[in-house]
């Protein structure tokens, strides 16, 4: 591309029919709705998918997209580019110290499985999974020596599943992680230099990643789970989205086994097969 029209595509801004037409694909495709106060936030978002498709204008790029198949190779990384992924350690800390001290022991007991099965559906760049991994080691160390445990951890963001992947952190975001369990499950980088940190091959062992879209109508992940975390991702949905993911996650759900979802998060008025056991905590019924 020469200097003009890289200008050009700097320059160039989303038109609302462009917008109009990228948010309707986005909700139909992955359930987050885009109202018109993101349009700024989806026009920068989106000049890095024109550089790297050689498009010079959000025209250009929204008539690859829509009027020359270009969906099939670009669906993935125009989610990729859209989807917001915080994610902490130990966020929202009272649901792993009720698993602890509730939900792992119920589990022990109504559940003949040797395996523990669990599913972070929302897992980002993999604070979640590897909490949970590190929650789950420690309470089968301790009290069920005799079972094992797995974590399904997925995303509708590649690019995130990647990072979760490699197990990578700064020790900024490893902060919030207690100082016994660092020290178990915390490699630190021989290279003193380095501020970063890799969760041990013990526990990235016991965690699959796999990209799942919660919009679709079936959620192919084997086995019916113990456990289900799915926090922080039903706020961007709207009542029917929200509806629809929550009735497949209770399907997936073993009787007796718990739902856990963001503490700003609520099931009211949906009619769902679980009871409230604590703040934004749910047994299947």
């Amino acid at each position: 591309m020469d200097m003009a029209a890289r200008s050009q595509s700097l320059d160039d801004r989303l038109s609302k029919r462009n917008f109009e037409l990228l948010s309707k694909f986005i909700y139909d495709y992955s359930g987050i709705k885009m109202p018109a106060n993101k349009m700024t936030m989806l026009e920068g978002r989106l000049r890095r998918r024109l550089r790297a498709t050689g498009m010079t204008s959000f025209d250009g790029y929204c008539d690859y997209l829509f009027k020359h198949s270009g969906l099939e190779s670009e669906t993935v990384y125009l989610i990729d580019a859209v989807t917001t992924n915080k994610t902490d350690f130990f966020r929202e800390p009272k649901h792993f110290e009720y698993m602890v001290k509730t939900a792992l022991p119920s589990i022990i007991k109504s559940f003949g499985d040797r395996r523990i099965r669990t599913w972070s559906s929302a897992c980002s760049t993999g604070a979640e999974p590897y909490t949970l991994a590190m929650v789950l080691n420690d309470f089968i160390t301790t009290s069920a020596p005799e079972r094992d445990y797995f974590i399904l951890a997925t995303d509708l963001s590649t690019d995130v599943l990647q990072k979760a992947q490699r197990g990578i952190y700064s020790g900024e975001l490893l902060q919030p992680v207690p100082a016994d369990l660092m020290r178990k499950y915390v490699m630190r980088s021989s290279d003193a230099r380095r501020q970063e940190m890799r969760i041990s091959p013990r526990l990235r062992s016991k965690v699959g990643f796999a990209r799942l879209n919660l919009m679709d109508d079936t959620y192919p992940i084997g086995e019916q789970m113990h456990i289900i975390f799915c926090r922080n991702v039903l706020i961007y949905f709207d009542k029917p989205t929200q509806s629809h993911v929550l009735t497949r996650l209770c399907n997936c759900l073993l009787p007796g086994g718990y739902l856990f979802i963001g503490h700003s998060e609520t099931v009211t008025g949906f009619d769902l097969p679980i009871r409230q056991v604590a703040n934004t905590v749910f047994q299947r019924i």
